[in-house]
Parts: structure tokens; C-alpha cells; sequence
């Protein structure tokens, strides 16, 4: 009969699966769920980008690996799954410094947020190599924190729930294209009657295409409960993601690999909404911001702050909490 331990370690066990199995939420992605990929691309079986999301590549990579190794075929990769990968599956992400020389799941794991916070450890290997030292130097020196090269504890909660580091929008090297050709109703920021608003809004008739930002993965493709409606996230490089709220019809799944332009789904009116119009996102790092920097051929025509007030929403939303869950996420609230 098994021990309290036991059932413990086990339930502990099942939930780390259960974890690693879900989809990703509105965040660029999940750092184990990379370290998952680049595991599966060591040995052959996941020749595609890392990206932090468990789609059905991801999944079926998994799926193979199992069946050639025995294991239960379910495509969640749970402990003896890990245990079967050998050092590319250990150690846990935090249980150990990372310095250069070493290998494994923690560093795949780092180098995915380093590169998530926009600081590249020149690609995704698990080795902790002079490029991923040079990576975590620059982190570290932005941050604030003891340039020493060494991923330790400090370095690893400040890249997973600190403040955020990033560069002004004016210097972003992330730009999107307009979602619907019509022109902005609503901006972003405090609008008449003193509400606020956390995107734009393309008023459309309804069916109307919605297209694309830009390149990216499908994250979220379904109903949100918090006011969005038929909802589609798309997570893109350096942390942003954008939003597509309102939407009649959905034209694409989780997963999918996407590019500028390309027709994902169909203005609508639902969630809260008064009328067929597209409710447009950009996050970072699971918080809004402004889109108006990041749209190729727009500018502000200055109405989004008309009350001149200011609402400063909580960097690195997606390291917090669920606030930035796209199921649940409420709308025009900052996570």
C-alpha cells in the first residue's frame, strides 16, 4: 500500500505532466516546454523552431520517442519520459547554478527566456557555451545584478518574474502590420467616459478578413470568458504577442505557424461588444502596450489619453499568475 510520500511524489509527478501537456498560455511561450523541443531536436525528432508551445509537432515528437522507447504513448513528457532522455532530460530548471561547461534541460530552459527577454544566446543547444555566458552577462549587467555569468538563483527569478528589461518601442525591432484595412475607432488608454481601454478597435463589418500581425505561432485559438470573445493570440519573437478579440469565426488552431497578412479569422461582435468591430492587442511579456509605435503606416491621431491621465500596468505579467491566461483574461484590465 503506498505511503503518504508516495502519493505525493506521484500526484507531483502527474501534475509536472499534466503541465507540460497543456497549451501555451497567452505568454511567448513555456521555458520547459523549449527545453522539451530541444531535447527532441538533439535526437532527430523535432526539426522545427523552438518556441515554447505544445503544439501537435511538439506532441507527436514526444509520441515517437515513447514508442521507441517503451514507454506508454501518451505525448506528455512526464518522469520516465524525462528519465529516458538521459542528461538532455535533467536537471529541473533552478536546481542548480549554470555556469559555462555545463549541459542539460536547466540551460535549454535559460536559454529559451534569455532569448524571450531579448537577450540571444545564440540559438537553442543546452550547452551553456561562451554564447550563452555572453548572454547572461548582458542580462545580467541590464538587470542590474552581479555580472558574473552565472545563472544562479537572482538571475533566474529576475528572468522569470522580475522587472521587465526591454528596449522603448521607438527602438523596437518588432513591427506589425494593420490587422483590417479600416481606420482606428477606440485608441488605447483612458478614453471618454473615463474608461480604460488596453488595445485599438477597427470597427468592421461583420466577415470582414482579419489578417496577421506578422510572424508568429497561434498560442490561443478559442472563447474567452472574460469578455473577449472568440479570441486568437498570436506569440511572436522577443517577448510580444498579439491579440485578435471579437471574432465571428475562427480560421486557424493553436500551433499553427503563421505569417503577416494571413487570413486567421472573421470580424464579429462577440464577448463584450456593442457592435461587429476588431478589438487589437499587442502585449509584452503578457502586458498591453501601446500598439500605436508598432503599427507599420499609423499614427496616433493623440485621442487615446484624452483625459491625460495614466495607468501603469505590472511588467512581466506572465511570470505573475494567470492574469494573462487568454481564456480567462478580462478584458481592458491589465493582468
Amino acid at each position: 500500500m503506498p505511503t503518504g510520500g508516495t502519493r505525493f511524489l506521484a500526484l507531483l509527478g502527474a501534475i509536472t505532466a499534466m503541465l507540460l501537456a497543456l497549451p501555451a498560455s497567452a505568454s511567448a511561450g513555456s521555458a520547459d516546454i523549449a527545453a522539451l523541443q530541444v531535447a527532441m531536436g538533439a535526437i532527430g525528432l523535432y526539426p522545427h523552431p523552438v518556441d515554447g508551445i505544445s503544439g501537435p509537432w511538439t506532441q507527436g515528437a514526444v509520441r515517437t520517442f515513447q514508442s521507441q522507447h517503451g514507454l506508454t504513448v501518451d505525448g506528455i513528457a512526464g518522469a520516465q519520459t524525462r528519465a529516458a532522455l538521459g542528461r538532455r532530460g535533467k536537471p529541473n530548471l533552478g536546481a542548480r547554478p549554470m555556469r559555462e561547461g555545463k549541459r542539460g534541460w536547466d540551460v535549454a530552459a535559460l536559454q529559451y527566456l534569455l532569448h524571450e527577454r531579448g537577450f540571444e544566446p545564440g540559438g537553442f543547444d543546452g550547452g551553456f557555451g561562451p554564447n550563452t555566458q555572453n548572454a547572461v552577462r548582458r542580462y545580467q549587467t541590464a538587470a542590474g545584478l552581479q555580472t558574473d555569468g552565472v545563472a544562479g538563483a537572482g538571475t533566474l527569478h529576475a528572468l522569470q518574474g522580475g522587472p521587465l528589461v526591454t528596449a522603448a518601442p521607438t527602438g523596437s525591432p518588432v513591427h506589425f502590420f494593420r490587422p483590417v484595412p479600416g481606420p482606428v475607432g477606440d485608441g488605447f488608454g483612458w478614453i471618454p467616459p473615463g474608461r480604460w481601454h488596453t488595445g485599438l478597435d477597427f470597427p468592421e463589418p461583420m466577415g470582414t478578413p482579419i489578417h496577421a500581425g506578422g510572424v508568429g505561432v497561434v498560442s490561443f485559438a478559442g472563447y474567452n470568458t472574460g469578455g473577449y470573445g472568440n479570441l486568437i493570440v498570436i506569440s511572436h519573437r522577443l517577448g510580444f504577442e498579439s491579440w485578435y478579440a471579437h471574432q465571428s469565426r475562427i480560421a486557424t488552431s493553436v500551433g499553427a505557424h503563421v505569417v503577416g497578412g494571413q487570413t486567421i479569422g472573421y470580424v464579429g461582435s462577440t464577448g463584450h461588444s456593442t457592435g461587429p468591430h476588431l478589438h487589437f492587442e499587442v502585449r509584452h511579456f503578457g502586458t498591453p502596450v501601446d500598439p500605436t509605435p508598432y503599427l507599420l503606416g499609423y499614427r496616433s491621431a493623440g485621442r487615446a489619453h484624452a483625459s491625460g491621465r495614466r495607468r501603469k500596468c505590472r511588467p512581466n505579467a506572465d511570470a505573475r499568475g494567470r492574469g494573462a491566461d487568454p481564456l480567462t483574461a478580462r478584458l481592458d484590465r491589465c493582468p
